[in-house]
């Protein structure tokens, strides 16, 4: 413990010969706590542009046509038959 403590240049408080695993703790949990709940939003953030990514990708595939179509041309014995 002392070691990691050591290691994020923690520093025992007035009137400590040494860092307390209360002490020590308690910052990290605030730490972590804030990081938790930033991750959170980000992770919102980056999913609610993804939804919007693809709901622009589904109106673009909805505008365009997948096939053509191309219109019947009066050709074969009936259009013959009618035309006279």
């Amino acid at each position: 413990f002392l070691e990691t403590a050591a290691y994020f240049c923690m520093k025992p408080k007035m009137g400590e010969k040494e860092v307390s695993p209360h002490s020590f703790f308690s910052i990290w949990h605030e730490f972590s706590s804030d990081f938790k709940d930033f991750w959170k939003k980000e992770n919102k953030l980056i999913l609610q542009e993804r939804v919007k990514e693809a709901e622009e990708v589904c109106r673009q595939k909805k505008g365009k046509s997948l096939y053509n179509i191309r219109p019947k041309h009066d050709s074969g014995i009936v259009s013959k038959n009618c035309s006279n």
